[in-house]
């Protein structure tokens, strides 16, 4: 069948007049920009193509809810971006719900108003995307949140009179009276730092303003507008998100920046945030 004859189907089957068909059909090919195929044979089509066709036979039909069960895992990166702003496009126009299933936390994070983390069928956290980046519940949903994923290192709990530190692979970390609070009843005990890359910053000349880290840079990955730098912490590999023109390269010492209104601290044992109690 043709492309029009496809995306009319359903309403063919439901013995709809064949004029509310083709206006129907129409309507869905424009939103779509699909107009200039409608005659066109499937394998006539690009991958992204075949996918916009399959969501116009959905459209047709005028659905309450759409269910999309990883609608982009056959198409190459590049047609993946053009189809997460078609689908984003499609669901600002018709104000219709629609339920995706993902195992790309990109295409979650970018799509999703509101994000449901589940693992081995259980619920781990629900909530914005923004919500779930910047409060994750527990281990899983700050590993699975954020690209590069986030960098976890176990810490000591030491009390120094009325200051709290974290021992970070060697460098002593003063907690703010936030998380000094969170980790109070952890003293001599082993917590989980948490730390994404974005928050590890070239560290040379801010001293003053931010907790630094050193290690040797054992890789460099140049991408474009910014590298990624990877480093060994306390027997991890630790990934520190920079911008390109920043001169670290393999080799070389490493002085990141901790910013510490964004670490994320978790229990060792059970994997909860110590500092988000709810979802």
């Amino acid at each position: 069948m043709t492309v029009r004859d496809n995306m009319g189907f359903a309403l063919k089957l439901r013995k709809v007049p064949q004029a509310e068909i083709d206006a129907k059909v129409n309507e869905v090919a424009k939103i779509l920009d699909l107009e200039k195929f409608l005659d066109r044979k499937p394998k006539a089509l690009s991958g992204g193509q075949r996918q916009r066709v399959a969501m116009g036979r959905a459209i047709v039909r005028s659905p309450k809810v759409f269910l999309m069960d990883e609608p982009l895992s056959n198409l190459d990166a590049k047609l993946r971006v053009q189809m997460r702003t078609e689908i984003a496009k499609l669901h600002e126009r018709l104000g219709t719900t629609i339920i995706y299933v993902t195992h790309d936390q990109t295409e979650a994070m970018t799509l999703g108003t509101r994000i449901v983390v589940m693992k081995d069928g259980l619920v781990q956290q629900i909530n914005s995307p923004e919500h779930l980046y910047n409060k994750p519940y527990n281990l899983f949903v700050a590993g699975f949140i954020g690209s590069p994923q986030m960098n976890f290192i176990e810490c000591a709990v030491e009390k120094k009179g009325a200051d709290t530190f974290l021992d970070m692979a060697g460098f002593p970390i003063k907690l703010p009276a936030d998380k000094a609070e969170a980790v109070k009843d952890y003293v001599g005990k082993t917590v989980i730092a948490g730390i994404r890359p974005e928050h590890l910053l070239d560290g040379r000349g801010k001293e003053k303003d931010f907790v630094t880290i050193k290690a040797p840079i054992e890789v460099r990955e140049l991408l474009g507008a910014e590298a990624y730098l990877y480093f060994t912490l306390g027997g991890k590999q630790c990934t520190a998100r920079v911008a390109s023109d920043v001169d670290l390269y393999v080799g070389m010492e490493g002085t990141m920046a901790l910013d510490l209104n964004k670490l994320q601290l978790f229990d060792k044992e059970t994997e909860l945030s110590l500092l988000w109690k709810e979802w």
